[in-house]
């Protein structure tokens, strides 16, 4: 059971990581008015999160104006360096781009969301970025569908009471009952693939990677770009090669169980 003093700190510490998440592309900086209404917090809220961040050199002001320091970077390093994660993971992700190009990650359910936690790239398209610590919706995602379509049907149950879904394209499914089907269709074949889901233009497969008991810990995919690209292409030529890759990593995620207790799975909880 969690006393008053500990809720007291998990919720301080709720609402400074809400801060620092609130930058982004669209924001990289903001006044203590615009950090308000984004992240839905009164401003003498956000003035202490924000002062107390600025303190431990996360956050930097300009002028009236807040944005993210370099330090910020010293977190997603710890991870990668703590768990290995370069060392394990890239190397079957540098064989996928350098046979096929265009681009290949590794993701983890987050929530209602997809995590990139490794990501390779020989693509210079304008369209989403993929890159470390960025999230994507999992229900438009070859990654996530491959999560979602692992998790048992009670998890599954509260995704879809948790998720909001919004049409990112004209293609974007958002209709629960066609996506429970897709997925469903996921679990059978082993395999996801998406089209212009998540953007126009990207066109992904993905496979899940399992650790030495046979559980879903992540999903890898290869991406490239729609019009050079058929789902057919996709399962006969990249299918086999992801496939050869989640093995690889599944007997190499042996060496690295902490990486994999890291890498499993949160259940989004229903709202």
């Amino acid at each position: 059971m969690i006393d008053s003093k500990s809720s007291d700190f998990v919720e301080a510490l709720a609402r400074g990581l809400s801060v620092l998440e609130a930058f982004d592309a669209a924001d990289p900086e903001m006044t203590l008015a615009e950090l308000s209404r984004k992240v839905g917090m009164s401003i003498a809220t956000v003035r202490r999160n924000v002062l107390t961040l600025e303190a431990l050199g996360f956050i930097r002001r300009h002028n009236k104006h807040f944005l993210l320091a370099p330090r910020i970077l010293s977190l997603g390093s710890s991870y990668l360096n703590a768990f290995k994660v370069e060392e394990a993971v890239t190397p079957e992700l540098h064989r996928i781009t350098a046979q096929f190009g265009d681009a290949a990650n590794m993701a983890v359910l987050d929530g209602t969301n997809v995590l990139y936690v490794a990501h390779l790239s020989e693509s210079l398209g304008v369209r989403r970025n993929a890159s470390l610590g960025v999230t994507y919706p999992a229900y438009a995602t070859s990654m996530g569908r491959t999560l979602l379509a692992a998790l048992p049907e009670e998890d599954l149950d509260r995704y879809f009471q948790a998720y909001s879904p919004v049409k990112l394209t004209d293609y974007t499914v958002t209709d629960e009952a066609e996506l429970r089907k897709t997925l469903v269709e996921v679990r059978a074949s082993g395999y996801s693939i998406t089209v212009d889901q998540l953007d126009y233009g990207i066109t992904a497969i993905a496979v899940p990677v399992k650790d030495t008991t046979g559980r879903v810990v992540c999903s890898i995919n290869s991406s490239g770009y729609t019009p050079r690209l058929t789902p057919d292409e996709l399962v006969e030529q990249r299918l086999p090669e992801l496939r050869l890759a989640a093995n690889r990593l599944s007997q190499l995620f042996a060496r690295f169980p902490t990486l994999v207790h890291s890498l499993a799975p949160a259940p989004p909880t229903a709202r």
